[in-house]
């Protein structure tokens, strides 16, 4: 494994960390303050959400790089599939766009849920994986990757169709596209047994791998997530198996906390966050 005491080069902040992907959270604090945060404490990157772009997207990923930091990944796609989800790609299509703009390779897919007149979770994937195929291809024309991140069962029905790295795998596999991977999340596998396996698996699919923790009483199931050593997840054992799949990238800490760390000074919240890092990850 990495030895992040020596060496936090590999840590990114995604920015909802800082409670700006939703209003009335976080500090406020511009894009531009975030970025020479993040690059005082040796960041390596930085992932956005696409609300804080808007045409923005070259002039901000071109800071980023000035900063001596790569932008890591963009947050998210519009549903593909489910009741939430447009009728048409133009908006997903826009996301990867956006994504090249920023000159990162990583756009995440949360998948949105059920696919109205279903029942269960097969023939939505079935339906999530067609819609990925056509925007893979897309995508492939602008260097952008795309990470389907499947979410803890709580949110099966609304939010997601997949619910373990298998589930994305096989996604992935109908797909049959080579630049469609999996974004591994804690908050959302850390219970899953058979972890490990699928992440063998999937190999040099793992495209992200994003740090939290899950609090023993959760709060909220969306925006009560912890601080790295604040909950019950075995972050170490999670990375070595990440690790052990051949994943050597990015380790982007995306923590919803609407009670606790989004009402801090980002400056303790960037702080506590590298001291984590190098501790409890």
């Amino acid at each position: 494994m990495r030895d992040f005491s020596r060496d936090i080069s590999p840590l990114a902040l995604n920015t909802a960390t800082l409670g700006h992907n939703l209003d009335g959270y976080g500090a406020g604090w511009p894009v531009e303050r975030v970025i020479d945060a993040c690059a005082e404490r040796g960041l390596g990157g930085i992932v956005f959400w696409r609300r804080e772009i808007g045409a923005r997207a070259v002039e901000i990923g071109e800071r980023v790089r000035a900063a001596g930091m790569e932008v890591v990944g963009l947050c998210r796609t519009p549903y593909l599939v489910g009741p939430g989800a447009p009728g048409t790609l133009d908006e997903a299509r826009a996301s990867v766009d956006m994504a090249a703009g920023l000159g990162t390779r990583v756009l995440t897919i949360v998948t949105g849920g059920t696919e109205p007149g279903t029942k269960g979770v097969e023939e939505s994937q079935k339906i999530l994986a067609g819609r990925v195929a056509k925007l893979a291809a897309y995508a492939a024309e602008r260097d952008v990757a795309l990470a389907l991140e499947p979410l803890n069962p709580m949110f099966g029905g609304n939010r997601t169709c997949l619910m373990t790295v298998r589930d994305a795998l096989s996604v992935c596999e109908r797909a049959g596209a080579p630049n469609v991977g999996v974004a591994v999340d804690v908050y959302h596998v850390w219970w899953d047994t058979g972890l490990a396996e699928s992440l063998r698996e999937a190999g040099n699919r793992i495209l992200g791998y994003h740090l939290c923790d899950w609090r023993e009483d959760t709060r909220d199931m969306l925006l009560d997530r912890g601080m790295m050593g604040d909950g019950v997840a075995d972050l170490k054992a999670i990375r070595r198996a990440v690790e052990a799949a051949g994943y050597a990238g990015p380790c982007e800490v995306e923590i919803f906390s609407s009670r606790d760390w989004w009402q801090r000074d980002p400056n303790e919240v960037l702080d506590v966050m590298v001291e984590r890092f190098r501790t409890v990850c």
